[in-house]
């Protein structure tokens, strides 16, 4: 079944909250595995729950962000936030779709609205982010199939 993407509600706020645990749970174990016994994963992360928790309430509260939930069968299964970064970029900031339903379009459902609302914004760029480790793989393979082109970067942490 396709999803109904509509706008947030507030009785969406735990359910989003919920899925985005399960959603990134791979991607931080992946960023622990390839920073290894550094100490650097547990530096940045003493509690990546509670952080992640505190950001994703956060983009849901933002005054100047944009929030839409997708639905299967009156369930909420993923959600994405957007925000006008400046004059010319948009930025969608989070996206994420429950495990059990990823890979059946719900991803591109959200990230095509998303990026119609920057573009009815008068923006002609979109952003967004993501790690190059293998959790962020599935991440990389939507944004690339809704027509993103990936600019490489490369980061290196130090524990001190």
């Amino acid at each position: 079944m396709a999803p109904t993407v509509r706008p947030l509600e507030d009785r969406d706020r735990d359910p989003v909250v919920a899925l985005s645990l399960r959603a990134w749970a791979p991607v931080f174990a992946s960023m622990e595995r390839m920073l290894g016994p550094s100490g650097v994963f547990a530096a940045l992360y003493p509690d990546w729950r509670a952080e992640q928790r505190r950001a994703v309430e956060a983009a849901l509260a933002g005054a100047r962000m944009h929030v839409w939930v997708a639905e299967v069968d009156g369930v909420v299964a993923g959600f994405v936030a957007a925000i006008l970064a400046d004059e010319t970029v948009g930025e969608v900031h989070m996206v994420a779709v429950d495990p059990p339903l990823q890979r059946r379009g719900i991803a591109t459902a959200l990230l095509d609205v998303a990026t119609a609302w920057i573009a009815g914004q008068g923006r002609p760029v979109a952003l967004i982010s993501t790690g190059g480790d293998p959790g962020h793989a599935p991440a990389r393979r939507a944004y690339e199939r809704a027509g993103f082109t990936a600019l490489p970067a490369v980061n290196y942490f130090r524990k001190l």
